[in-house]
């Protein structure tokens, strides 16, 4: 019987069913994204702080140590930006401005001496006016018709700046008798002239002079006056076609024979002559203020002359009467104008 009820016992066979996990919220998901927010926070702090000064660093831990206090000091240019509290890192709390940093050198300010600034801008105002002068004198030399013109051409450095002269002379005249008719070797001076001029910024002043001797029609008709300015004239015109700016033409005067070249003899064909004044800046400031002249320099002696011979007075010449006239003044070698 015992046999039989072991027989009857059931048999439970149990089996495991793989399925899918039950149903659950994303919390985790959240808790994930804030401490991945957190270490990117961290790392960012980290290379803030790596990259930030020493004086930054002790500026952010005043601030928060005494926010007030550093907000009344200003904070900002001398609280960050430095290291110390105060700015300008001295040590005393009343004073913000005109303390040094402790370990470091005070830099020495550099002041603008304007007088030292004019003084070097005419040293290199005069250094370009020099450079001007040798190459107006290497033009000539290798031009042989200009070499001819050697004698007749004047360069001198003044304080108004290069004054450029070329005279007349007795066998070689720059314009017609009695017009302002330019020859063919004074047409090719003055345009070599205008292209040398026109590399520098300087302006110009023309001023064309005549001798003393009057015309037949006396000083209220065409005169001198008249002559020496168109003369001028013409000469400025061949300077623009040398290549010369017009803006640097500042001045064109005919002074007629109110500043004489040869004061001993004002008929002397030296009188006779166009002065190109290469002003340097003072020179020019001072013409347009209404200056009454850019200065004329003392005349050159001509030969025989004593060298201390200064300028007639700028006031036109007293003609000379006609029984004082020479043989001389009406030769063709030497023509009254």
């Amino acid at each position: 019987m015992a046999g039989d009820a072991k027989k009857l016992q059931p048999i439970i066979v149990k089996r495991v069913k793989k399925g899918g996990h039950g149903a659950h919220g994303g919390a985790w998901k959240i808790a994930y994204a804030d401490f991945v927010t957190a270490m990117m926070a961290f790392f960012l702090l980290m290379w803030l702080l790596g990259s930030t000064t020493e004086g930054d660093k002790k500026g952010i831990a005043d601030y928060f140590a005494s926010p007030l206090k550093i907000s009344l000091l200003g904070a900002g240019s001398g609280s960050g930006d430095s290291s110390h509290v105060i700015k300008g890192g001295g040590q005393d709390f009343t004073r913000t401005t005109g303390q040094v940093k402790r370990g470091e050198v005070a830099s020495t300010r550099s002041t603008v001496n304007l007088r030292a600034l004019k003084a070097e801008q005419l040293r290199a105002e005069i250094a370009r006016l020099e450079d001007l002068k040798r190459k107006v004198e290497q033009k000539i030399e290798s031009n042989p018709r200009l070499a001819a013109m050697r004698s007749q051409i004047k360069l001198e450095m003044t304080p108004e700046g290069l004054r450029i002269q070329i005279v007349d002379d007795a066998g070689r005249a720059m314009f017609a008798s009695g017009s302002a008719e330019v020859q063919p070797h004074m047409r090719e001076l003055l345009r070599d002239l205008g292209g040398l001029l026109a590399d520098v910024p300087n302006r110009l002043t023309l001023e064309g002079h005549t001798d003393a001797h009057p015309f037949t029609g006396g000083e209220r008709g065409y005169s001198n006056w008249e002559l020496s300015a168109d003369r001028a004239n013409a000469s400025r015109r061949e300077l623009l076609a040398g290549g010369l700016p017009d803006e640097h033409v500042l001045r064109v005067l005919g002074l007629a024979s109110s500043v004489l070249f040869a004061a001993a003899d004002p008929r002397a064909p030296a009188n006779r002559r166009i002065s190109i004044l290469v002003m340097n800046r003072e020179a020019e400031e001072r013409a347009l203020r209404g200056g009454i002249d850019a200065g004329e320099p003392a005349a050159e002696p001509a030969a025989g002359d004593a060298p201390d011979a200064a300028p007639a007075p700028r006031v036109p010449a007293p003609a000379p009467a006609a029984a004082a006239a020479s043989p001389r003044d009406s030769s063709p070698a030497d023509p009254l104008r």
